[in-house]
């Protein structure tokens, strides 16, 4: 059993309404330009271990700090999201975005510039625009909760598609450092504004308002519809082991992903088409999330994991034997139309099982453990290149992440159907 909410009970506070559509059309917007700050240490990794001479998972690092700070910073930001709403995560984040940008352009060294990627640009920068839009979202749609939380996520993938092919051409033309200068003043200049536009808040949030902290928010609404009754285990116990899900399916996402412009470079294809090679499995991410989004308006969230879970691996596996650049770019389109559709639906589960006054918080905290996966993926490929000389053992290490996330959601899945099976048995028995 899941959370049932009534449209006639929402219908005067604007859900489904166009001004919902309106705002999920600037949650967009937001989430592609601040989605820049998640892209920017993977599009010059040839460029930092070339500068300051290191290893490749030593360049990794920036990208790993980034990925942690931005997991933890989408708890922080969720939690500002949930109190004061969206708008104020988003100016905080647009200001440190554009500061890190600013202050990673003119590092000196590596672990400084890893510094300011891991705590401005990752924790208080690009966290605001990834978790707490999808979760504030998701506050704003009933009958088309799925779609929209898609067509949101979708905006991180379109930031992926965009901005690698950029930034390479700005690279190229004007180096590292200027680019990033750059880009950073660009976003100060974009998102605060478009963040102003957010400042009426979601609905839903009336307890809160009124003293009601998060614990007993969630023993409200679990009162009627608990994942007790629909899962046998406790709210705690289903947040944890979507954390855990959450984590090994993106180590497993992390290694095409983080690896791919690298990858391209040590095959002899060249960083460019490293670079165009993960603008098309990025925008191949965002059909991916609209038609995942879709599917879970029919089927729910854990459903529409488990089949992302299943052919991420088919993906995975398909890296392996195909390494010429026409088969490269084919497995790397699939691997981003197969796998597309994962992290927004833990942003769907916790809406099915979780109240909307902790929703942000809820999805910060398991987006966190996804970007954790990501960020630990990003630096275990790039320990196992520098050990064994080539990716081959990386692609099977993630498809064996890959498998603990598929037997998390098959076990949930498992108990849902003896808990509907024992609730049946119930009713005809009474």
């Amino acid at each position: 059993m899941q959370i049932k909410e009534s449209p006639q009970a929402y219908n005067h506070q604007g859900i489904d309404s166009k001004y919902a559509w309106f705002r999920l059309c600037i949650s967009l917007l937001l989430m592609i330009i601040g989605g820049s700050g998640m892209y920017m240490a993977i599009i010059v990794l040839p460029e930092l271990q070339q500068e300051f001479g290191v290893a490749r998972a030593d360049a990794s690092m920036p990208y790993t700090l980034t990925m942690i700070g931005f997991g933890v910073g989408g708890v922080l930001m969720g939690r500002l999201a949930d109190r004061y709403g969206i708008w104020l995560p988003i100016v905080l984040g647009g200001s440190c975005l554009g500061a890190g940008f600013l202050l990673g352009g003119g590092a000196a060294s590596l672990w400084y510039f890893s510094l300011v990627q891991g705590l401005l640009v990752g924790m208080l920068g690009s966290s605001s625009s990834f978790a707490p839009l999808m979760a504030d979202t998701s506050l704003w749609f009933l009958k088309r909760r799925g779609i929209a939380v898609g067509i949101v996520a979708s905006g991180n993938y379109m930031a992926g598609a965009i901005w690698p092919p950029l930034v390479r051409h700005w690279v190229d033309l004007y180096g590292w450092r200027d680019t990033m200068m750059g880009v950073g003043i660009f976003c100060v200049m974009t998102m605060l504004p478009l963040a102003l536009l957010l400042r009426r808040r979601a609905p839903g949030h009336a307890p809160v308002e009124a003293g009601m902290d998060a614990r007993q928010a969630t023993a409200t609404a679990s009162s009627t519809h608990s994942p007790e009754q629909s899962l046998g285990i406790s709210a705690r116990a289903l947040l944890a082991l979507l954390c855990i899900a959450g984590v090994s399916c993106c180590i497993a996402m992390a290694m095409p992903q983080v690896h791919i412009v690298a990858y391209c470079t040590d095959l002899g294809f060249g960083a460019v088409k490293g670079a165009q090679m993960l603008s098309a499995m990025l925008a191949a991410g965002v059909i991916s999330r609209l038609i995942f989004g879709v599917i879970s308006d029919r089927i729910g969230g854990l459903r529409t994991l488990l089949l992302g879970s299943v052919l991420q691996g088919l993906a995975l596996l398909l890296f392996i034997p195909f390494q010429d650049l026409s088969s490269l770019f084919i497995v790397s389109a699939l691997f981003g139309l197969f796998q597309g559709g994962i992290v927004p639906a833990y942003a769907i589960i916790i809406r099915e099982y979780f109240p909307p006054q902790v929703a942000a918080t809820r999805v910060g905290i398991v987006i966190m453990f996804t970007l954790g996966g990501m960020a630990l993926g990003g630096w275990m490929s790039g320990w196992i290149f520098d050990v064994s000389g080539s990716y081959e053992a990386a692609f099977i290490n993630g498809i064996a992440w890959n498998l603990v996330n598929l037997l998390i959601v098959l076990g949930l899945l498992y108990r849902q159907r003896k808990m509907k099976q024992r609730f049946v048995t119930a009713n005809h028995a009474a």
